[in-house]
């Protein structure tokens, strides 16, 4: 990187551990694979999806898989959840919060990885909400309505046309916190803002570079919900520069075998994980750079806001070691690929062999 980068001013600076909001580390070999890069990205703090094959729709599974997660990396908090389903009662959410758990996740049938077993009406789960907010459970939104011919619903406007679902429950529970989770358009960022301090939304690191173009030509830039405008991606970077404590980090990363990438149904996800903080600096340079911000619109209060704190805050958690990292200017390549000890498996990380920012813990 260039000495004259707009950001340079960042380098050497040292900041609390980066809270990642939502990640897949799916199970198997995969999970071996993928969990030891989380603080390679600067991250000691997840929030951990429940899409699982079956999905985690009980606390002791739950309790089972973090237990399997620990073990493997026992340096990061691992915040876990629940995927909503019709197993998931009243009686089940009094259990999860008893348990330590901070989530349930809503999948709207059909839409990504794992949906297959997601939610047809959300009416049915009326009991269950209205538990989770007795409970203080967080509900976690993966805010499209399935695609539909007849309703003129594509993955370009899924995301909008679930808005109004949104909205509706937040009418219903005004107590209950809701995360509408990876939002991709300007009018999920408004939507988010016209509700109440109870309703928030995570920002993944690759939308802030892709929009449609970008993954209609990539595979490895499919993710759901897709990227859209250019406008859309500009109002996910003012949402961060705004410093508004409703936004904050949730990479959604997803690692996927690369084989999936290439065959004739791609799957849904990017991988982000080992250069999480880095990439969301790199995003928010090349704004400065392309005239969308200005570089006095990224501060350092900000950029913890985003990465570190609100996303801690919103979730009551906080970080028991008060670790710190450093930002290194230049100081990571991306690799080009991932792959185990067998070589039998292998994942391409989101902007392979690029230069990025650098995180070292102090």
């Amino acid at each position: 990187m260039s000495p004259n980068k707009p950001l340079q001013w960042l380098d050497g600076a040292d900041f609390p551990a980066a809270a990642d909001m939502h990640v897949h580390l799916r199970d198997g070999d995969m999970c071996k694979l993928v969990v030891p890069t989380i603080r390679k990205g600067g991250v000691n703090t997840v929030f951990v999806m429940p899409n699982l094959v079956p999905p985690i729709t009980t606390v002791r599974y739950a309790k089972d898989y973090h237990a399997r997660l620990q073990e493997l990396e026992p340096n990061v908090q691992f915040l876990m959840s629940l995927y909503l389903h019709p197993h998931i009662t009243p009686e089940v959410v009094r259990e999860a919060a008893a348990a330590g758990i901070s989530g349930i996740k809503s999948y709207p049938h059909g839409v990504t990885t794992h949906s297959e077993h997601g939610v047809m009406s959300y009416e049915e789960f009326y009991p269950v909400f209205a538990e989770m907010e007795r409970q203080d459970l967080v509900l976690n939104l993966h805010g499209e309505l399935p695609p539909s011919a007849g309703q003129d619903i594509t993955v370009l406007n899924a995301e909008e046309a679930f808005l109004p679902t949104l909205l509706d429950l937040h009418s219903r529970f005004p107590k209950l916190r809701i995360i509408l989770e990876h939002c991709t358009s300007a009018a999920a960022i408004e939507a988010v803002k016209k509700c109440g301090p109870t309703v928030a939304a995570t920002i993944t690191a690759h939308h802030l570079f892709l929009t449609v173009d970008d993954w209609a030509g990539d595979p490895h830039c499919f993710c759901k919900p897709v990227a859209k405008t250019p406008n859309d991606r500009r109002a996910l970077i003012e949402a961060i520069a705004s410093g508004n404590p409703k936004f904050f980090f949730g990479t959604d990363s997803a690692p996927h075998p690369a084989i999936s990438k290439r065959a004739d149904k791609v799957a849904a996800g990017v991988f982000t994980q080992p250069h999480a903080v880095g990439l969301v600096i790199d995003a928010l340079e090349e704004a400065i750079e392309s005239g969308i911000l200005s570089p006095e619109q990224v501060t350092k209060e900000k950029l913890e806001g985003f990465l570190m704190n609100s996303g801690r805050d919103f979730y009551r958690v906080k970080d028991e070691k008060n670790e710190r990292i450093v930002l290194k200017c230049g100081g990571a390549q991306i690799a080009n690929s991932l792959q185990n000890d067998e070589l039998k498996l292998e994942v391409i990380p989101f902007r392979r062999g690029k230069i990025t920012w650098g995180t070292e813990w102090k």
